[in-house]
């Protein structure tokens, strides 16, 4: 298990053309990301097992989860459950912290030697 990694040592990873993912921290239960996006960006709607909580950095997004669509914007936090369908629209350059549990497995980063 890794205790620290710089921002900078965190690889980028173009998951979408304008959406680009940094894994900053994981550890057995939990995973610590950050998603930068452009605007319009479109995340599509997609579910996966894990519990998501994320937090607006910058910029404003709006997602649709459950069918309920809300705008997220600086200082607001939000949390996905488990298994429920959700989109995100870049409505500007934006950035989002998020929290996985459990870990997502494809997010994984290689351990800094």
């Amino acid at each position: 298990m890794q205790t620290r990694i710089s921002r900078n040592d965190a690889t980028p990873v173009e998951m979408l053309p304008g959406l680009v993912r940094r894994t900053l921290a994981w550890g057995e239960k939990m995973m610590l990301c950050e998603f930068t996006a452009d605007a319009g960006v479109v995340v599509p709607m997609h579910s996966h097992p894990h519990e998501q909580v994320g937090f607006v950095q910058s910029g404003r997004v709006q997602f649709t989860v459950a069918g309920e669509t809300w705008i997220a914007e600086p200082g607001d936090s939000y949390a996905i459950p488990g298994g429920v369908e959700h989109e995100a629209r870049v409505l500007e350059p934006t950035v989002l912290l998020e929290l996985f549990s459990p870990p997502r497995e494809a997010f994984a980063a290689p351990s800094p030697d």
